[in-house]
């Protein structure tokens, strides 16, 4: 069982391709489109960065929430490279591998959101966590506002 969202291989991909993106974005006449570059260079980020926010929340529904913004983000990346290709910022072909991976991602983000309404129809957990956690007495925060029922 998956414990960590670096173990998740959508979530390898997308740290991947935002690197493709930026050697992409990193050579001329990519880089002197300081805008489009900055642009498409966060969206990559915050595909890889949904999908490990949205495993942190530790809740299927809550995951597939986060991976639907990351799906987002790859279609923001995709036509930021059509874009970038048809204004020739990167030499011909240069593009169409990372046009091609995104594609797959988002196919691969759209099976893993399927998979996840599944689990949660069926009344399953996303992961268990190994170690449960309980504050002691010394760790629980002295605010007149808190209750405990413990």
């Amino acid at each position: 069982m998956v414990q960590r969202f670096e173990e998740l291989e959508v979530w390898k991909e997308s740290r991947h391709l935002a690197k493709g993106i930026y050697v992409l974005t990193n050579e001329a006449p990519f880089r002197q489109d300081w805008d489009l570059s900055r642009q498409i260079r966060r969206a990559a980020v915050s595909v890889m960065s949904n999908i490990a926010e949205g495993f942190e929340r530790e809740t299927s529904k809550e995951f597939a929430r986060y991976l639907y913004i990351a799906k987002g983000s790859v279609g923001e990346v995709l036509a930021q490279l059509y874009l970038a290709s048809d204004l020739h910022y990167a030499e011909e072909g240069a593009a169409s591998p990372l046009i091609d991976s995104y594609m797959a991602l988002s196919r691969q983000l759209a099976s893993f959101i399927a998979y996840l309404h599944h689990c949660t129809e069926q009344g399953r957990v996303l992961r268990e966590l190994s170690v449960p956690y309980e504050l002691t007495a010394s760790e629980v925060p002295n605010n007149s506002h808190t209750t405990s029922n413990q």
